[in-house]
């Protein structure tokens, strides 16, 4: 494919306020109420486990702390712009904030968990009086495959049932890294300006992030008061944790995502900037090196799938700011890049998954850490190789090794860590 790093950003790195999945369920919820006439009274969602996960403890922006995947389907019927996408809490009238809270009350708002899908999954039902709509998202945050009035269909997608895959998507698949670099190298002005936006609006969400005392702030705190040195590594850390703090907590401010995910975009981001504006690495360059970590990024996730039971923060997004940094160092070196692949993969390859919540913030730290210290290593010829544990011969065959283990080994895993999060009283 030709064009396939403008295929990733148009797809899968766009502005998102809150957390990905519970806006992903708003908008299947809004687009199902969209050409219903009366008001609202009723939603009914079905997710798939790892959308249920993810939207289970994080806040929603503009509700005073509220959180689920319930209010935000609440949220989308009463709202019904689905023109909005990712950022459908901007500015949520309170008006609609407690109509949907009274649809929760009233027990006329429910949610419930199929285990038998695999990858995003989100049908959405919506009443009207006698009226009713459905829409289903599949394989895409925002990919429509289903939208029914009244048992009419609107719109029905030939990828319905998620068998066939986006064509960028298959195009990732049979990618080498030479292959991403080169699609990197084709990243165009208008691209790259985007992409300066994205690490913009991320600082942005830091700093409102430091404010609310979380995690960014007291790594921080360490540094004020001389425990920690202020560096390249401790500035990452707590610039990227800061950021996840403001979306974990609800705070009414964009990041941009990769690979669908505003935590993961927040690491593919502000990594390779922070890094390269450290070491003076041309602004340019640094762009396009962001460029190379948002195709890694969804590059992994084509094998490991859209949401995991590790973490995407660690196995995806990490490696792809360890790949752009070694870029921005090296240029397209083949065997650095896969000492960098395996080095990240090795140290955090088993971070779980346990939904998005403030406990986010940890493992954004802890990727932007193993991130860079990965990248030096690689860019002076070490790092762990096929020789330890589950690591490959090359880049390709880590990834893919780690994504068997996480697709296969860790089913029942995944299943645990769901169960035990659902026994929680909200």
């Amino acid at each position: 494919m030709k064009n396939l790093i403008s295929e990733v950003l148009k797809h899968e790195v766009y502005p998102a306020m809150g957390c990905t999945e519970p806006v992903a369920v708003a908008f299947a919820a809004a687009t199902a109420a969209s050409p219903l006439k009366g008001k609202t009274t009723s939603v009914r969602v079905i997710t798939d486990p790892g959308t249920y996960k993810n939207g289970l403890a994080v806040a929603i922006p503009n509700t005073k702390g509220k959180k689920g995947n319930l209010l935000a389907a609440a949220i989308g019927a009463v709202v019904r712009k689905p023109e909005l996408g990712a950022e459908l809490f901007k500015g949520l009238p309170k008006a609609r904030l407690a109509e949907a809270a009274a649809l929760l009350k009233a027990g006329r708002a429910g949610i419930e968990v199929d285990y038998s899908r695999r990858g995003i999954y989100i049908s959405a039902e919506v009443k009207a009086g006698r009226d009713k709509a459905l829409c289903v998202l599949e394989g895409s945050h925002k990919q429509v495959s289903l939208l029914k009035l009244n048992g009419k269909v609107i719109i029905r997608s030939s990828r319905t049932g998620g068998k066939t895959r986006l064509p960028y998507k298959e195009a990732l698949r049979k990618a080498t890294f030479r292959d991403l670099f080169l699609a990197a190298e084709k990243v165009s002005p208008a691209e790259l300006a985007y992409i300066k936006k994205g690490v913009e609006m991320n600082l942005a969400a830091a700093r409102e992030g430091l404010k609310i005392k979380k995690v960014g702030y007291y790594i921080e705190d360490l540094i004020k008061k001389g425990y920690l040195k202020r560096d390249i590594l401790s500035n990452a850390k707590l610039t990227a944790a800061a950021a996840t703090d403001a979306r974990m907590a609800g705070l009414p401010v964009p990041v941009m995502s990769s690979g669908e995910s505003g935590n993961q975009g927040v690491v593919a981001v502000l990594v390779p900037w922070l890094v390269g504006k450290a070491f003076g690495v041309p602004e340019k360059r640094i762009l396009k090196s962001i460029a190379l970590s948002h195709l890694v990024n969804s590059y992994i996730k084509v094998f490991t799938g859209e949401l995991a039971p590790i973490c995407g923060c660690a196995v995806a997004a990490g490696v792809g700011a360890s790949v752009a940094v070694v870029w921005q160092r090296g240029g397209a070196n083949v065997k650095k890049t896969a000492l960098a692949v395996n080095t990240v993969i090795s140290d955090i390859g088993g971070m779980l998954c346990d939904g998005a919540k403030s406990g986010c913030a940890l493992k954004v730290a802890s990727s932007a850490d193993s991130a860079i210290r990965a990248a030096w290593m690689a860019s002076n010829g070490e790092g762990i190789t096929e020789a330890e544990g589950f690591v490959g011969s090359s880049a390709e065959a880590t990834i893919k090794n780690i994504s068997r283990i996480s697709s296969l080994g860790m089913d029942k895993v995944d299943r645990i860590i769901l169960d035990i999060m659902s026994e929680k009283k909200p």
